[in-house]
């Protein structure tokens, strides 16, 4: 399932872009409400219409593959971490730095940066971010020091907050809302769990055959070559001419969500007691509150309330948020289990991870065609329910290597289901929203996806953590984390159902232009 942490030619103008009457940017005042579904004014697509020139194909290969070499980063060192540790002296007990300095900038900077964006170019931005991480990936891939190195990893993490809403929201302006954009959405649900399985693969045998370093260096190349090819395939996107950049809302959005994510990771790491924690999660809850405060009165908006008050915009986020979070933690305890408590190498935790990771990706590919049967909302709420099963079939697991045929089983159901509920959740976020507005929903969509990657495992970490430090003294260490390990399943799993069942009570029955006019020409066959 999926910590990270893309998108497109001749660009074709998107077809919901067409002027919509909006709240000024910058007033409380809510926009027109949100309608009882995402519709557009049904349209017969053409055979012409749905099918992607040569040009588009290779911008969608290249936005994907950026998308998927950022997945594959964020994993590539999981697996690596000891080894890194050792090689450039990093104690142990620090060695969660080298992932938490790569998720505070890649959360907490995404939406300005998907603002950014909408300002100077999209291209532009994407260009930037992967020049970026092209440097720090060189630096992180000579690095001697654990300062240089993690220099690094805060460079990869702020290139990720530049390159992947860029990429995103030229993915979704490509692509008119339909067939295409579902397609490119659902390849891209495909991949992003794709990458996490293929990143903790490739590190177990980086590190087991090479060294660590080509964890970083691997980048450089495949960045290299997308930064060559891009500006000959894809075409700028602007959102909007004249705006300026909101300073306030962009220090308050960004200092609170780094100060937020910096609470609640360490929390997870060393502990929920120690006051720093506490101090650090408050101060960024207040910045977001004096954020919220300031998009109400700015004239230019870092974030338009009239979008953030749409329903589908924020039910959609708020399902994306525990998609992300809870899988990215099923990843993690499911590590823990088959590595310490079933003794598995890193390798082969990684070749067990590939055969739920091709169920993901085989969900990314069929996620368009179940789109066109059901609506994103019905289909964001049954991935939810599959993912939380998944989750409570696999707090059953035991001391006993037996217990693989279940973990297999759960697995390919909860990554199959958590790949659905990744189109389900981009398709909900971005529909039915104008061009200058996709930026903005884009980016709230990545962040969305970057804060859920970054506070799901250290909350459920604490889970395992406090359960192993309460058990009675006559029970052992490895039956103390199991039990540990089966509290936080049974936890994930509860979370993810009731998110389900909030999701299905808060958004309307959305369905996406796709979804109307397969039903219109259903009708048309049926009375014709």
């Amino acid at each position: 399932m999926t910590d990270t942490t893309a998108t497109p030619t001749p660009v074709a103008v998107p077809a919901q872009a067409q002027p919509q009457p909006q709240a000024r940017r910058g007033s409380a005042e809510p926009g027109p409400p949100a309608p009882a579904e995402l519709r557009s004014e049904p349209s017969e697509p053409s055979e012409r219409s749905e099918r992607l020139t040569a040009r588009q194909r290779v911008a969608l290969l290249l936005l994907l593959g950026t998308q998927f070499m950022l997945a594959v980063d964020f994993s590539i060192l999981n697996v690596a971490l000891p080894s890194i540790g050792a090689g450039v002296g990093i104690s142990e007990g620090h060695l969660q730095w080298i992932a938490t300095a790569f998720a505070l900038p890649s959360a907490g900077f995404t939406l300005l940066f998907a603002r950014v964006a909408d300002l100077t170019g999209r291209l532009r931005l994407f260009m930037v971010g992967l020049g970026l991480l092209v440097v720090a990936s060189l630096v992180g891939g000579v690095a001697s020091t654990p300062a240089v190195l993690l220099a690094a990893r805060v460079g990869q993490g702020m290139a990720a907050a530049i390159a992947t809403p860029a990429a995103l929201s030229l993915l979704v302006t490509t692509f008119p809302e339909g067939p295409a954009r579902q397609r490119a959405l659902g390849l891209n649900g495909a991949l992003l769990p794709a990458g996490f399985t293929v990143g903790a693969l490739i590190g177990g045998l980086l590190t087991q055959y090479l060294s660590w370093r080509w964890a970083f260096l691997l980048n450089v190349p495949i960045a290299l070559a997308i930064l060559v090819a891009a500006p000959r395939v894809v075409t700028d996107g602007r959102g909007e001419t004249g705006g300026r950049l909101d300073v306030p809302g962009a220090l308050t959005v960004t200092g609170g969500l780094v100060a937020l994510i910096y609470g609640i990771s360490t929390g997870g790491e060393d502990g929920w007691g120690r006051p720093v924690v506490w101090i650090t999660a408050g101060v960024g809850l207040a910045l977001l509150v004096a954020f919220w405060r300031i998009e109400s009165t700015s004239s230019h908006p870092l974030a338009s309330l009239a979008v953030l008050r749409r329903r589908a915009v924020g039910g959609g986020n708020a399902g994306g948020l525990v998609i992300f979070a809870m899988g990215s933690a099923i990843v993690f305890l499911l590590t823990v289990y088959l590595q310490e408590l079933l003794g598995y190498s890193a390798m082969v935790t990684g070749l067990i991870f590939g055969v739920p990771g091709a169920a993901a990706f085989t969900a990314g590919l069929v996620a368009p065609r179940v789109l066109r049967r059901i609506s994103p909302r019905t289909t964001l709420v049954t991935a939810l329910f599959v993912q939380g099963t998944s989750a409570v079939a696999l707090a059953f697991v035991d001391l006993d290597r037996t217990s693989l045929t279940l973990v297999m089983v759960a697995s390919v159901l909860g990554f199959f289901g958590h790949a659905l509920g990744i189109v389900g959740f981009l398709v909900t976020a971005t529909a039915d929203l104008p061009d200058d507005e996709q930026g903005l929903a884009t980016g709230l969509a990545t962040m969305t996806q970057q804060i859920g990657l970054t506070v799901g495992i250290p909350i459920l970490s604490a889970v395992v953590a406090a359960n192993a430090a309460g058990a009675p003294g006559t029970l052992a260490a490895d039956e103390a984390t199991l039990d540990g390990i089966r509290m936080a399943l049974s936890i994930d799993g509860a979370v993810t159902i009731a998110a389900g069942l909030a999701v299905a009570a808060f958004l309307p029955r959305l369905r996406t232009r796709t979804a109307r006019t397969a039903t219109d020409a259903a009708a048309g066959r049926a009375t014709g």
